[in-house]
């Protein structure tokens, strides 16, 4: 008997020591209700589709369209796993907003062949402008006819347009004959993608191109693995600028953003935010990656921010509510929307105001010193530079939270132009 019952444990003792070592997970929070991505065909994710709601709503009624929530500037994807394989490519067509895109997954994300891509599109001919990846902003405007000249690229770090100097857009770092300084910063909070090149100048009959689009931004955080394998690839890269051939070339638009949070961090393949081409090549890119072990030889451009986390912790996906934050709260007395489009035309103007040279923005912040610049640029859709006006203190709201408000009067074009705001910290 004795005989028999340590033969029992000498057998219990075997199979547990052949059992696999389970690797550690992180806590993410995705209730998998958006299912299981299955990619094996190139397949465009239309961003339109997305629900608009809290992102961390239930979406089994809306299954695999993902949510919009404008207070996180954000389309969100809860998966349970996501695999990419025989040599597909999943792209996304924007949402009105133009919102990054964000993958929440309870399990693994394998990109085993092809590629994803958050890609800024390659600069186009008038009157359309380049298209930005999901989160990035779009190209400037090239010449059209007589009396609509090229304009500057769009976002942060958009590219200059003045007569023929032309100018590439920037992120990460600064792009070809720019004058824009890199924005965001290493942890990609908040997240945001890479601003456009500047149009071309018209050499000739041809009407001439807009320039490259922006990348992307995207944040993939898996609970499980994150692979790339060898051939395979992720990718925010700038869009190229482009000319007819009777023109000169526009500038191409900077690389996106990508942040990776995982478990295990693996593969050999590709990923990649790089500056678009052309005429005048953009910036660079971020990428910042986080994983508790990595077994990866993955080729990244540009280097990544990389941090190390521990097993089953609840990394952080927002910017915390404690976190600073600006928004325009009017434009020349008129109440500025909380989830602006800035259409040019195709969409109802966010605000408009009578023709006058310059006009008051009333911004506020939130967890901004007082010490800070807080600055506003406006890009002019076309037939003109963009310009940036620094903002003064106008009125200290409250001290816990600190709530500021500011004032700065720009100079208003006539037509369409877009407003962004960029604070700099002490």
């Amino acid at each position: 008997m004795k005989t028999k019952s340590r033969s029992l444990l000498l057998a219990a003792l075997t199979l547990i020591a052949a059992a696999p070592a389970l690797k550690a997970q992180l806590v993410i929070p995705s209730d998998g209700s958006d299912g299981d991505l299955i990619v094996a065909t190139n397949t465009v994710i239309d961003l339109s589709k997305a629900v608009t709601g809290s992102w961390d709503a239930n979406n089994d009624a809306n299954k695999g369209k993902g949510i919009y929530d404008s207070n996180k500037w954000a389309v969100v994807f809860k998966y349970s796993s996501v695999t990419i394989s025989n040599g597909a490519t999943l792209s996304f067509a924007n949402h009105a907003s133009r919102a990054p895109v964000v993958w929440l997954v309870k399990g693994d994300v394998n990109v085993l062949s092809g590629s994803l891509s958050v890609d800024g599109r390659d600069g186009t001919l008038p009157p359309f402008l380049a298209e930005p990846g999901p989160g990035g902003f779009r190209g400037g405007a090239g010449d059209f006819m007589p009396g609509v000249r090229l304009g500057p690229g769009f976002g942060p770090g958009g590219g200059q347009g003045i007569g023929w100097d032309r100018s590439s857009g920037s992120y990460g770092s600064v792009g070809n004959n720019s004058t824009s300084v890199p924005y965001g910063n290493a942890s990609l909070l908040p997240l945001i993608g890479g601003s456009g090149g500047s149009g071309d100048v018209d050499g000739g009959p041809d009407t001439s191109a807009s320039g490259g689009g922006g990348g992307g931004a995207m944040l993939i955080a898996a609970g499980g693995e994150v692979q790339v394998a060898a051939g395979a690839s992720i990718r925010a890269n700038g869009g190229s600028g482009w000319g007819g051939a009777n023109s000169r070339h526009s500038a191409g638009g900077s690389g996106g953003g990508i942040r990776v949070i995982c478990s295990t961090l693996s593969g050999a393949g590709v990923v990649s935010a790089s500056a678009g081409g052309g005429y005048r090549p953009g910036g660079l890119g971020r990428i910042r990656l986080e994983r508790v072990s990595n077994e990866n030889t993955l080729q990244i451009t540009p280097d990544p921010s990389v941090v190390t986390l521990q097993a089953l912790t609840a990394p952080l996906i927002w910017l915390p509510a404690d976190g600073p934050s600006v928004r325009i709260v009017s434009v020349g007395g008129q109440n500025a929307p909380a989830d602006p489009r800035s259409g040019f035309g195709t969409l109802q103007p966010d605000v408009s105001i009578p023709s006058v040279s310059t006009a008051p923005v009333l911004l506020e912040t939130r967890n901004v010193e007082d010490a800070s610049s807080v600055i506003v640029r406006v890009s002019p859709r076309a037939n003109g530079a963009y310009s940036e006006t620094k903002a003064t203190v106008d009125q200290v709201v409250s001290t816990s939270p600190l709530v500021i408000r500011w004032t700065a009067n720009v100079p208003v074009n006539a037509g369409y132009s877009a407003l962004q705001v960029k604070v700099v910290r002490p």
